[in-house]
C-alpha cells in the first residue's frame, strides 16, 4: 500500500472513531441521540467509497477486477468476528439465558447468509423495544447483512455494466438515481406512530447510505488526488471540511431517534454531508487526514468492527445480571465499555488479524511453531466456538421464551388492537359530552350512591383499595392518556375503570415524550383534548424540564395534567426522569405527578422479569393506584 493511500484509510479511522462511539453511547443510552442511527451510516458510506475506488482503480490500471480473491478477502475481513460474536454469545447464552437459544440456529444461517435484516423484518424484530423478550444480543447485526449483500451484488453490478458499454459518467447517474430511490421510500413507507424496524432494517431503504459514497468515488478517486493544490483551494478545502464535520456532529446530537425528520429526508441528508467530508479527508493536502489520523482514533478506528460487534452482547449479558442499572448509572457504563473494549482488543489480536492474514501453511506450522501461551488462547477459542456450535445446535428444539415474556407482548398486541376501535368512540362521545373538572354535584354524588349500591361495577377492584363509589365515579372522567408500552399493557384495565366512552388512551411501544407532543397538539386542534390528561412516559429515554414545559403549554391552565413517574431500575435514566417530574410538580399547579416508583418500590413480584412492565397482578395495582390518585387529586377542586 503506498503512502498516501495509507494515509486516506488511517484519516477514516477518525470518522469510524466517531461512528462506533456514537453507537455505543446510543446502546447505553437509547434515544437520548441519534448516535446510533446515524453512526452506521459512516461505516456504509465509507464502505462504498473504499470498495468503488478499489475497483475503478483495479480497472483503469490494466489490472482488471479480480472477483475471487476480493470475495476470499472480504470473507477473511467480515466472517471471523461475525462467527465469533454469534458462536460466543451462543457459549454464553448456553450456560446462562437459556431463554434466548430460541431461534439461534436462524440467526446464525441468516447471518451466514447475509439475509438478517430481512429475517428480523419477517420475524417481527424491533430495533427500538429493549425489554421483556425483544431484547436479543443481535439486533445490530443487520447493518453486516446489507454490507455483506452490497460486496456480494455490487461488484458483479459494476461488471456488468461495463461489459454493456458503460461509462463511469452513466454509472454515476445510475448510482446516484438508486441512492435517492432508495431515500425517497424511505420517506414514503414512514408512518408516524409506527415502529419504524422494517425501513430501518431494509435493505431497499438503507441503500443510499452506501450507494453515495459509491458515486463519490466515481468522480474523486482517491488515486488521482495529488499534492500541491493552489493555498486558496486547500483553504477553502479545509474550511468546508469544518462546515461538514461541525454539520455531522450537530446531527448526532441535536436530532432525536424518533424525530421523523430523520426517515424524511434526515438520514440522507447526513449520508450526503458524510460523502462529502469523505472526499475532503480523501484529499493529500486536507488538514482534516491529520487531524482525524492521530494515535487515539487509528487505533479505535482498526478496533471499531469488533467494537461494533461485540457492545450488544456485552451490554445485554451484563445487564441481565445486574439489574439495578439506575443505582449506578455513571459506574456501570463505564464497566460495560471498559469490557467491551477488553474483548475487543483480545478478539482483533487473536482471532480477527490472524486469520485475515493466515495462509495454509500458518495453520500447518502453527503446532510446531506456536508458543505455549499461543496454543492455550487458541485452545480457549476453540473451546468456546465448539460450546456456542452446540449451542446452535440444540437451539433447532429449543422450547420458546419463557411464558410470561409472552404473555407480555401479547397482552399489548391485543391492547393496541383493540384501541384504535375505542379510540373512535370516545372522540365521538367528548364533542357530544364536554365535561370539566369541576368538584362533584350533590345529584352526581347521589347518582354514584345508587348505583354502587344497585348496579355495582369492576368488583375485582375493590380489593385494591377502590370503593364502588369510586368505580361509579371513575365511568364519568374523561381522560386523555398518552404513554410508552408501561401504559399499553395496562390499556384494558384502565378502559375498564374510566370506560372507553369517556377515555382515549394513546399508549404504543418505544414511544418518547417529544412524540407525545404531536399527539396531544393533533387532539388538542380537533377539539377532543380531555379535561383530564394522563402521561405515562419516560421509560425509555430521559425527559427535560423543558419537554415537560411544552405539554403543560398545551396542556393549558384549565386542564389537569397527571403524570405517572417511572419504575424502570434497569435504565440509567430512572432517577433522572423522576427527579425531573418532581421538580415540575412544584412549578406548576395544574401538575400532579403519580409517584408509581415509590408505591412499587420492593414489590418486584408485581413486574415480569425485566422489572419495568407490571404483570397481570401488578397491572391491578397500577391502574387502581393511577385512578385512586386521579380521584384524590379531583377532590381537592
Amino acid at each position: 500500500m503506498d503512502k498516501q493511500k495509507r494515509r486516506y484509510i488511517t484519516g477514516f479511522d477518525g470518522l469510524r472513531t466517531l461512528a462506533v462511539i456514537g453507537v455505543i453511547m446510543y446502546h447505553l443510552n437509547p434515544n437520548s441521540f441519534s448516535g446510533g442511527y446515524l453512526g452506521v451510516l459512516i461505516f456504509f458510506t465509507i464502505s462504498g467509497y473504499l470498495i468503488t475506488d478499489h475497483f475503478f482503480n483495479n480497472q483503469e490500471s490494466g489490472k482488471g477486477f479480480d472477483l475471487g480473491n476480493f470475495y476470499w478477502k472480504r470473507i477473511k475481513r467480515i466472517y471471523p468476528g461475525m462467527i465469533f460474536v454469534i458462536l460466543g454469545s451462543g457459549a454464553y447464552i448456553f450456560f446462562f439465558l437459556k431463554d434466548l437459544l430460541y431461534n439461534l440456529n436462524q440467526i446464525f444461517i441468516t447471518n451466514i447468509l447475509n439475509v438478517y435484516n430481512w429475517w428480523q423484518i419477517s420475524n417481527g424484530q424491533s430495533y427500538f423495544e429493549r425489554f421483556a423478550n425483544n431484547e436479543s444480543p443481535f439486533t445490530h447485526l443487520w447493518t453486516l447483512s446489507i454490507e455483506g449483500q452490497f460486496y456480494i451484488f455490487w461488484p458483479l453490478i459494476l461488471l456488468l455494466l461495463l461489459r454493456l458499454g458503460w461509462n463511469k459518467g452513466k454509472i454515476f447517474i445510475f448510482t446516484i438515481s438508486l441512492a435517492l430511490i432508495s431515500a425517497v421510500w424511505m420517506a414514503i413507507q414512514f408512518k408516524p406512530g409506527v415502529d419504524p424496524s422494517r425501513i430501518y432494517y431494509g435493505t431497499d431503504t438503507r441503500m443510499f447510505g452506501i450507494l453515495l459514497g459509491c458515486a463519490l468515488a466515481m468522480i474523486w478517486p482517491a488515486e488521482r488526488l495529488r499534492t500541491g493544490i493552489a493555498k486558496g483551494d486547500r483553504n477553502r478545502l479545509n474550511i468546508l471540511g469544518l462546515f461538514l464535520f461541525a454539520g455531522m456532529i450537530y446531527m448526532i446530537f441535536s436530532i432525536k431517534d424518533n424525530d421523523p425528520f430523520l426517515y424524511r429526508g434526515g438520514m440522507f441528508l447526513f449520508t450526503l454531508i458524510t460523502t462529502i467530508f469523505v472526499g475532503v479527508i480523501a484529499h493529500p493536502d486536507s488538514v482534516w487526514n491529520r487531524v482525524l489520523s492521530n494515535r487515539v482514533f487509528s487505533y479505535i478506528g482498526s478496533r471499531s468492527y469488533g467494537l461494533y460487534l461485540y457492545q450488544f452482547p456485552v451490554m445485554i449479558f451484563f445487564e441481565s445480571k445486574f439489574k439495578n442499572i439506575a443505582d449506578h448509572p455513571i459506574l456501570y457504563p463505564i464497566i460495560e465499555v471498559i469490557i467491551i473494549v477488553l474483548i475487543s482488543e483480545f478478539l482483533y489480536r487473536f482471532v480477527e488479524q490472524p486469520i485475515a492474514k493466515a495462509k495454509w501453511s500458518d495453520v500447518k506450522s502453527f503446532f510446531t511453531v506456536s508458543k505455549m501461551y499461543q496454543k492455550v488462547i487458541a485452545t480457549v477459542i476453540a473451546a468456546i466456538l465448539v460450546m456456542g456450535s452446540v449451542s446452535v445446535v440444540q437451539a433447532v428444539n429449543a422450547p420458546k421464551p419463557a411464558a410470561n415474556h409472552n404473555q407480555l407482548a401479547n397482552n399489548i398486541n391485543k391492547n393496541e388492537k383493540k384501541a384504535s376501535s375505542d379510540k373512535k368512540e370516545a372522540i365521538k362521545n367528548f364533542k357530544k359530552n364536554p365535561s370539566s373538572t369541576s368538584k362533584l354535584t350533590s345529584a352526581e354524588i347521589a347518582k354514584y350512591k345508587k348505583g354502587a349500591k344497585e348496579k355495582p361495577v369492576n368488583k375485582e377492584f375493590e380489593k385494591y383499595g377502590l370503593t364502588q363509589f369510586d368505580l361509579q365515579r371513575l365511568q364519568d372522567v374523561q381522560l386523555t392518556g398518552v404513554g410508552d408500552s408501561v401504559m399499553a399493557d395496562g390499556y384494558d384495565n384502565f378502559m375498564k375503570l374510566f370506560n372507553s366512552k369517556n377515555a382515549l388512551i394513546d399508549a404504543a411501544v418505544s414511544r418518547q415524550l417529544e412524540a407525545s407532543v404531536n399527539i396531544l397538539n393533533g387532539y388538542k386542534d380537533k377539539g377532543i383534548l380531555a379535561p383530564n390528561i394522563l402521561i405515562g412516559l419516560g421509560t425509555n429515554g430521559p425527559i427535560s424540564s423543558d419537554q415537560v414545559d411544552q405539554i403543560m403549554q398545551i396542556a393549558g391552565k384549565n386542564r389537569q395534567v397527571f403524570w405517572i413517574n417511572v419504575h424502570v431500575p434497569t435504565r440509567p435514566w430512572e432517577k433522572t426522569v423522576n427527579s425531573v417530574l418532581a421538580t415540575s410538580d412544584k412549578k406548576y399547579k395544574n401538575l400532579t405527578v403519580i409517584d408509581w416508583y415509590d408505591y412499587s418500590e420492593g414489590h418486584q413480584d408485581w413486574f415480569y422479569d425485566d422489572n419495568v412492565h407490571p404483570n397481570p397482578d401488578g397491572s391491578m395495582y397500577y391502574t387502581s393506584f393511577v385512578a385512586k390518585e386521579i380521584l384524590k387529586d379531583l377532590d381537592k377542586k
